[in-house]
């Protein structure tokens, strides 16, 4: 199409300004910590806390007790108040394996093999469900926490089957189907091939790499198993005419049900929970089962996360764990690490004095613990404040900004807490926030409230406070994803440009939001001169001026004489 007129007439031209500015992307919070069942050292998402669940469990037994991790806990809390993405690193001691599929058997004569082999994707004895039946048809070892499989409506006509994942604790009459597969095949060139379809992935972290390996050949769209093996496989199942083939008839396999054995791992004998970990027990575990996973999640390009937290583990008994996470956090530079000072019936001077070991503006620190109704047992139980901070930033986040304070009345409230440790007083929170601590207060009327927000930066400056520190974090954020896609394009003022027109508005609409006072963007010929562009670079300078909170408000109550006048 002609751009310009040589003679008289009228020309019309599509300018497209409606191109959508890219948005920051969503990034929720992590935790570290032991789980009663779910993939091991596997960093996993989860959306709500009965995805959670499914996953990863939430109660228990141990001896005649039950009990709840902390991580529950906190995921928990941490729904329940908006949070919408949440990256658990399940952590263990000794050797966890699958639980591997009953025989799924075919009518075949030629082969003892099962048609095909499943894995539960969840480690731990707890995924094992084999064992008789009773009258009503439910697996005596069958649990909400493991499970069980079915075949239904095999065809030997089409080659197809159905597969069922059920819950290991239901029963004939009363099924709970978890997943269904419907249309499988044995025949690895259809596009139901059972292990295409339910996914034959197997990740293990290699702690001499820091890396999750992958085997397999397909994706895992199972929540709960994946395909171990194949073994009867029937290519080109059908004959040019549609036909079943005799040589693959029976190796369909037979409608029936089965469960799952042969798990290893399991919660040691004599965990310390809640009020009674130590330095070598924390709920069963000692701080060196966190390595592979603090380290792991160091990686900021395989794990984007803006919270984290490690419930259980205190800078008190376990302070160079928390050495190392401050190290990593500080690395990537885009979340805030929670950190618990001390463990249950410590005095607010210890917790002052371990905050004093600590210099980051990244980490934020809170005292005294909480005693809150577990969701999962119904006790009351004790839990460090890092596990009720996480639903309180949820909660911030939901309602405000980033960039607001997870403090106060408005915005700080816990309300599922039933008391604190220790009650404040007005010259202990005074102590606490001169130590850096944030003090969790009690007010009449008002409940229990965080009240404060300081980093554990040592500097007087304006990052000793979260709400700028997570407004920091958000700003890199999205400027980073806006800079790498300029990555190895053309050094130029078009480039400069693109860069400009996404930032701006971004930074304003952040201003809008009550984030900032002030910004300014530099990214032309006085910061790119000729010698920067020949070392191929490419430079933006961001001024911005963070909006402050009001943490200190003075009321002077001016008593006149009678009959005084006020001023206009």
């Amino acid at each position: 199409m002609a751009e310009t007129l040589i003679s008289p007439g009228v020309l019309a031209r599509e300018i497209d300004r409606s191109q959508v500015s890219s948005q920051p992307v969503a990034v929720g919070a992590a935790i570290i910590g032991p789980t009663v069942k779910g993939p091991v050292e596997l960093p996993t998402v989860v959306s709500s806390y009965s995805d959670y669940v499914n996953k990863f469990g939430d109660v228990l037994v141990s001896g005649s007790d039950t009990y709840s991790y902390f991580t529950s806990i906190a995921a928990y809390n941490y729904f329940n108040n908006g949070g919408d993405s949440l990256l658990v690193a399940r952590v263990v001691t000794g050797s966890y394996t699958s639980a591997t599929s009953t025989a799924i058997s075919a009518s075949t004569t030629a082969s003892s093999q099962p048609a095909f082999v499943l894995k539960t994707i969840s480690k731990g004895i707890i995924m094992n469900s084999s064992g008789a039946l009773d009258s009503a048809g439910a697996l005596i070892s069958g649990s909400v926490d493991n499970i069980r499989w079915e075949i239904v409506n095999p065809s030997t006509s089409s080659g197809t089957f159905d597969l069922l994942i059920r819950q290991g604790n239901d029963i004939t009459n009363n099924k709970i189907i978890l997943e269904t597969f419907a249309g499988l095949s044995l025949d690895p060139k259809s596009p139901n091939f059972v292990s295409k379809v339910i996914g034959d992935y197997v990740y293990n972290y290699n702690s001499s790499t820091n890396q999750i390996e992958l085997t397999g050949s397909f994706a895992n769209n199972s929540k709960f198993v994946y395909v171990s093996s194949v073994n009867l496989l029937t290519p080109d199942y059908l004959d040019n005419n549609g036909v079943a083939k005799n040589q693959y008839t029976a190796s369909i396999p037979l409608a029936a049900s089965g469960s799952f054995n042969g798990a290893t791992g399991d919660v040691k004998g004599g965990a310390n929970f809640y009020t009674a970990i130590t330095a070598n027990n924390t709920q069963g575990l000692d701080a060196g089962c966190y390595t592979n996973m603090v380290n792991l999640l160091s990686n900021k390009d395989d794990y984007q996360f803006n919270i984290l937290i490690t419930p259980g583990i205190v800078n008190e008994l376990h302070s160079n764990t928390i050495s190392t996470i401050i190290t990593n956090t500080q690395q990537r530079g885009d979340n805030i690490f929670v950190l618990d000072p001390v463990d249950y019936a410590s005095t607010y001077t210890s917790a002052i004095s371990q905050a004093a070991s600590r210099d980051t503006s990244y980490a934020a620190s809170y005292w005294p613990w909480c005693q809150i109704l577990d969701p999962g047992t119904g006790k009351n139980v004790w839990v460090p404040a890092s596990t009720m901070i996480i639903g309180v930033y949820a909660y911030n986040d939901s309602v405000a900004e980033p960039w607001f304070a997870p403090a106060g009345i408005n915005r700080g409230g816990l309300g599922t807490v039933i008391r604190v440790e220790q009650k404040l007083n007005q010259s202990t929170r005074d102590a606490l926030y001169n130590g850096k601590v944030n003090p969790i207060a009690t007010f009449p009327g008002q409940g229990i409230v965080v009240y404060g927000q300081k980093t554990l930066q040592q500097k007087p400056s304006a990052l000793d406070r979260v709400n700028v520190r997570r407004l920091l974090i958000a700003l890199k954020s999205y400027i980073s994803q806006v800079a790498n896609t300029l990555v190895f394009e053309q050094n130029t003022i078009a480039t400069r440009n693109i860069f400009l027109s996404q930032v701006n508005p971004y930074l304003s609409s952040v201003q809008q939001r009550q984030g900032l006072y002030a910004f300014k963007v530099v990214m032309d010929d006085t910061n790119n001169t000729a010698a920067v562009i020949d070392r191929n670079q490419l430079i933006g300078q961001i001024y911005v001026q963070p909006t402050k909170t009001a943490e200190f408000i003075y009321l002077d109550f001016i008593i006149t004489p009678t009959g005084a006048t006020f001023p206009a």
